[in-house]
C-alpha cells in the first residue's frame, strides 16, 4: 500500500505520516490540491487522505476532479477535515470520498479507514 497525504499544513501531515510510517507504509505528502493531482499523474497510489480546507483547490475540488477521471478509477480517496457539522460532513461524502476522519486523527481510525490493523 502507498498513500499520498494531502494538507497545506505541515503539521498536518506529520500524525497520520508518523503513524503509517512506524508500519511501515510508505508515504509520499503534497501540500495542496495542484501538486495532489500532479503527483496522482506521476505516480501509483492506492490511498489518498486529503484535507477539505485548502487554498486553490480543496479536497472536494480534488475528490471530484480524480472521481472523473477513468484512469485514477479504484482509488480510495478519505476526507479528514476539522469540520464536524451534519451538513458539512454530508456534503463531503457526496462528492465521492470513500471515508472520513476528523482531525485530529487518531491512529485507530486511520489504520482502520485504510483497512489495516494496528499492530499488537
Amino acid at each position: 500500500m502507498k498513500v499520498l497525504i494531502v494538507d497545506d499544513q505541515e503539521i498536518n501531515r506529520i500524525l497520520p505520516r508518523t503513524h503509517l510510517e512506524r508500519i511501515g507504509v510508505p508515504v509520499v505528502e503534497a501540500d495542496d490540491g495542484h501538486a495532489a493531482l500532479a503527483r496522482l499523474a506521476a505516480e501509483p497510489f492506492d490511498v489518498v487522505l486529503l484535507d477539505i480546507s485548502m487554498p486553490g483547490l480543496s479536497g472536494i475540488d480534488v475528490c471530484r476532479r480524480v472521481r472523473a477521471d477513468p484512469a485514477l478509477r479504484g482509488l480510495r480517496l478519505i476526507a479528514y477535515t476539522a469540520h464536524a457539522f451534519q451538513q458539512t460532513t454530508d456534503e463531503i461524502m457526496a462528492a465521492g470520498f470513500d471515508d472520513l476522519l476528523l482531525k485530529p486523527i487518531r491512529r485507530d481510525s486511520l489504520l482502520r479507514a485504510l483497512g489495516l490493523s494496528a499492530p499488537d
